[in-house]
């Protein structure tokens, strides 16, 4: 199913219909030096020859959504992967030269990069992004244990993630989020402690925190039988996250998603765009898209996607959303938030009454001390983070 013009002249929207301010951009970057033990998104070796390939079709396909959309305001951009940092500089400043080109950039407009310390290793590097506009970046530490490194297979050391900060901050960055990962193998609440202190006293903005998953198609997919040996238990993991949130909380991060905390005024922008369901567009191989009423998914391989690019398929194979799917991601969105559900919000998009739809289920929720309502909204509590995924399902679907 094509297209059609109309689609590509309309308005861009938010998830309830509503006109949004600004368009998010997503850039996936496929490429890291090895795949970490745990990663399940899509990524392949970092050659010469597929990076030219994917960096001439990138740039067609800014060109071509520039096209499409008519130059739309966008108010981030994001580059994700994958290993954002190993495009040189001056092949970043190509990336955004197009973007600058082809769509209107929003005054003082977040501008994200992840970087992993073995490939953001140098002061001129974290200075060539800073002057080119990228204003926050996102610092793939998982660890300061150099052990959990080596057993996540991380290509680089706790030294060198301290000293890939420290360039940063030379640099000028004022805006710099560190990933951490929690819940490893043989890992202790204490553990886990003395990981996160040792961060806050670097004085980040913004610390992500993200327990770890088993997921197929890993190295540790591979390995789950032998790993569900050496996991943290459950009460251990609790522990963690709960004492965890607090510490940071403490600290001055406020916990504004179930994985996020931020100091006063530096939220991810981008993030958080996603949470209110605006209209994101993905760039990229297995870049994903949504637009309107329209999900799209892009190639996953250079050459499917390059094929895309060049013939004008992108986005023809799309999800339409209905209301009911709308509603569906409305909880699933809304309620991993600390800000939590607008229940008017879900009633003006189904014109029905979620409290009354889902009393009985709410009402056990309510007693067992994992969710709250209070102003019209209703919250996980943070024992109601623990098991999110099953909350959310049991209130999301039928």
């Amino acid at each position: 199913m094509g297209l059609t013009p109309a689609f590509f002249n309309a308005p861009l929207l938010r998830g309830d219909g509503s006109e949004a301010r600004n368009l998010l951009v997503y850039i996936h970057v496929p490429f890291c030096k090895r795949k970490c033990n745990y990663c399940a998104f899509h990524s392949q070796p970092f050659e010469q020859v597929g990076f030219a390939w994917y960096m001439k079709t990138l740039l067609s396909e800014i060109e071509l959504w520039g096209k499409r959309l008519k130059n739309p305001r966008i108010g981030t951009v994001y580059f994700g992967g994958g290993t954002p940092s190993l495009i040189p500089p001056f092949q970043l400043e190509l990336i955004m030269d197009a973007l600058r080109k082809h769509f209107s950039f929003t005054k003082g407009m977040e501008i994200t990069l992840e970087a992993n310390p073995d490939s953001a290793n140098d002061l001129s590097y974290f200075k060539a992004l800073y002057d080119m506009g990228i204003n926050r970046l996102s610092l793939g530490f998982q660890s300061l244990d150099d052990r959990n490194l080596e057993m996540l297979g991380r290509p680089h050391s706790a030294r060198q993630a301290a000293d890939a900060y420290y360039m940063a901050r030379k640099a000028g960055f004022g805006n710099i989020s560190i990933d951490l990962i929690w819940g490893l193998p043989r890992q202790k609440v204490k553990d886990w402690n003395n990981e996160l202190k040792a961060v806050v006293q670097l004085k980040p903005e913004h610390m992500s925190c993200y327990g770890l998953s088993i997921e197929p198609g890993t190295v540790f997919g591979q390995r789950a039988e032998d790993l569900d040996m050496e996991l943290p238990p459950d009460g251990e993991q609790a522990r963690m996250f709960i004492y965890g949130a607090e510490y940071l909380e403490a600290m001055g991060y406020i916990q504004y998603e179930i994985s996020n905390f931020a100091r006063m005024g530096f939220i991810s922008r981008h993030n958080q765009g996603y949470w209110d369901r605006l209209d994101y567009l993905g760039l990229g191989p297995s870049a994903v898209s949504t637009i309107g009423n329209r999900r799209f998914t892009n190639p996953r391989y250079l050459d499917e996607y390059d094929a895309a690019v060049r013939g004008g398929f992108l986005g023809e194979d799309f999800e339409e959303l209905t209301d009911e799917i709308k509603a569906q991601e409305l909880i699933m969105l809304c309620l991993r938030t600390t800000k939590g559900l607008k229940l008017s919000d879900y009633t003006e998009l189904t014109g029905r009454d979620l409290t009354k739809e889902k009393t009985s289920i709410i009402s056990a929720l309510h007693k067992n001390g994992l969710v709250r309502m209070s102003a019209g909204y209703l919250r996980l509590t943070k024992n109601g983070m623990l098991v999110s995924n099953s909350i959310l399902e049991s209130l999301a679907f039928d």
